[in-house]
């Protein structure tokens, strides 16, 4: 079974936008750890401003490293 990289409280980004409303929040934090899912872990994530809750897998997030340029 795949472990989980990612920890309670990390910032993320989605990598794949195209399936989910433009109005979508940007960044998410990730507020708990769920089953591993298809052989993928996943995470339930939320964005406070928003009030967006989603559950996402791991291959589709990616850390946010606030004060660094994006690539």
């Amino acid at each position: 079974m795949p472990a989980h990289r990612f920890t309670v409280g990390l910032s993320v980004r989605l990598r794949d936008r195209s399936h989910i409303s433009p109005d979508a929040a940007e960044t998410y934090r990730i507020t708990a750890i769920m089953p591993v899912r298809d052989s993928q872990p996943q995470y339930r994530i939320r964005n406070d401003e928003l009030g967006q809750d989603r559950v996402s897998k791991e291959e589709n997030l990616e850390p946010i490293e606030w004060g660094m340029p994006r690539h």
